[in-house]
């Protein structure tokens, strides 16, 4: 029977019992022997259809409807869009979808960018044990998606204009059966574009049953001065009310940093980002990076990505879970609270069926400031 632990260097040498299969544009249900198929300007089977081409607004394309059991190990997608001022938010416009053995109600839903830890609806450079952006808009996920009957995978077209061509591949392998004791991968995108004081923002909650959590994404948007990464994320585990079983010691601190992300170059604070298998900050600006109008100024309120996976310290939990960070700085006069633009993206395992998502927010509400 397969075990979802072959994924490391050790077990290299150990026979896998699985199907291997992959789904492109060129061959969208992954069957054997049929990939390539598609005739090009080449000739026949010489990269005929290599991607999806101009998605329309408002349509929705199913990138994977595949039977199992199986595991999806690896997702590669890219995307070609115009470089015009009306096309700078593509990526949060874009939503990716899965759902997983016929369920109605998605297991995953998020802006396609923010998934792979590029929030701002702009690419980065993000290098990580699951997720590699590489250089900057090849996205790739390594987390396992088991699914035991079947597994769809689908993209909205929100965006005002169609999208040219969507490169993707997902590489899956096909098993007998799947360990009883199975988790499936979910992941749920989240915003409030301005906290209150005193109240934590909300990384997840209502997450009924057992499973693990296993990552957090967060694009903040600081709208106030000085040091914003004094809150502390709190996990409440199976019953916790009040007060929760994990609580961190400060933002900075979850996502491995120290005495804030800066170094000091000629007695100036400049913002040091940093890549690393389980914690990142891959991304900051202060900076409109969009071909904008030259009579516009460029400036913007402070723009950081983090990522922080629970790979090797998964979060359990036996029957719930809510996830919260609080919004809390320093200045001259010590701690204040915050109001700040968080979004966020969690990543978790859990056995199904899950709790229903609240509804996604429309696209004017998912765009950067």
């Amino acid at each position: 029977m397969y075990r979802m632990m072959y994924g490391t260097l050790a077990g290299l040498a150990c026979q896998r019992k699985g199907r291997s299969r992959a789904i492109t544009a060129e061959n969208p249900t992954g069957e054997r022997g049929r990939g390539g198929m598609a005739a090009g300007e080449l000739g026949p089977s010489r990269k005929g259809s290599p991607c999806l081409r101009d998605i329309e607004p408002g349509k929705t394309v199913t990138l994977a409807d595949v039977e199992g059991p199986g595991i999806i190990n690896h997702i590669w997608i890219t995307v070609d869009w115009k470089t015009s001022d009306a096309d700078c938010f593509v990526l949060r416009d874009l939503v990716l979808r899965m759902y997983w053995d016929g369920e109605e109600e998605a297991s995953v839903e998020s802006p396609l960018g923010d998934f792979f830890c590029c929030g701002f609806g702009r690419a980065c450079r993000v290098s990580s044990m699951p997720m590699e952006v590489i250089p900057a808009s090849g996205m790739n996920c390594y987390f396992q998606m088991p699914f035991g009957r079947r597994a769809r995978i689908t993209l909205e077209n929100q965006h005002d204009n169609p999208i040219p061509a969507f490169f993707y591949q997902i590489d899956y392998c096909l098993y007998e059966e799947l360990p009883e004791d199975t988790a499936y991968f979910h992941a749920q995108w989240r915003r409030q574009r301005l906290t209150e004081p005193g109240k934590d923002y909300v990384i997840l909650d209502g997450v009924k049953g057992k499973g693990h959590y296993v990552g957090t994404y967060i694009a903040l948007t600081t709208l106030e001065r000085y040091w914003w990464g004094e809150g502390e994320v709190k996990f409440y585990l199976d019953g916790d009310e009040d007060y929760p079983t994990i609580c961190g010691t400060g933002m900075e601190d979850y996502f491995g940093g120290s005495w804030s992300f800066t170094r000091q170059v000629e007695g100036r604070s400049v913002e040091e980002t940093y890549h690393s298998l389980f914690l990142g900050y891959p991304y900051y600006s202060a900076h409109d990076e969009r071909i904008h109008n030259p009579y516009h100024n460029d400036d913007c309120p402070p723009m950081r990505g983090f990522y922080r996976w629970h790979i090797l310290d998964p979060i359990c939990f036996e029957e719930d879970l809510r996830v919260t960070v609080q919004q809390i700085g320093v200045c001259y006069k010590g701690l204040f609270e915050r109001q700040d633009d968080v979004a966020s993206v969690a990543y978790w395992y859990q056995s199904e069926p899950h709790q229903r998502f609240g509804a996604l927010a429309g696209k004017r509400d998912r765009w950067p400031r």
